[in-house]
């Protein structure tokens, strides 16, 4: 599973996957965190469709984190204020970069969560085509 999809899934899904997995890691393994959870700035980069040129829309509060495990650096960001879920994506992404072997059980724990949240979003989004109205124009 690619770094982007396992990270995405990580962060739309349930807190407790998260940190499930982060605790298989933080129970066996000596990780070095090189970068307390800290707070910073990130500028959001948009693309301008009909020009094709870039502008900063303006900026993002987030949340980093850096560690090591195995001489391996993992890296964990989070929009907002969440010191403890991005010390657990650093945690899992170090685990990935390496190659430790609890990772390798991981994928179908992350597709399942994958599922529920594809089957929390139809939910929502049949929520608000509920509420859809329509729009009809009478010719005479």
């Amino acid at each position: 599973m690619k770094r982007k999809k396992r990270t995405e899934i990580l962060l739309k899904g349930s807190i407790e996957v998260t940190t499930k997995l982060a605790q298989e890691i933080l129970n066996k393994y000596d990780i070095k965190t090189i970068a307390e959870p800290n707070y910073g700035l990130v500028m959001v980069k948009v693309r301008e469709t009909s020009r094709r040129s870039q502008f900063y829309l303006g900026e993002v509060f987030v949340t980093e984190c850096k560690v090591l495990i195995d001489r391996r650096f993992g890296i964990g960001i989070v929009k907002g204020q969440a010191p403890e879920l991005a010390y657990y994506l650093a945690v899992i992404d170090a685990a990935y970069n390496a190659g430790l072997p609890e990772t390798k059980d991981w994928t179908a724990a992350l597709l399942l969560e994958e599922e529920r949240i594809k089957q929390r979003h139809e939910v929502f989004k049949n929520k608000v085509l509920k509420t859809k109205v329509s729009f009809q124009t009478m010719d005479v």
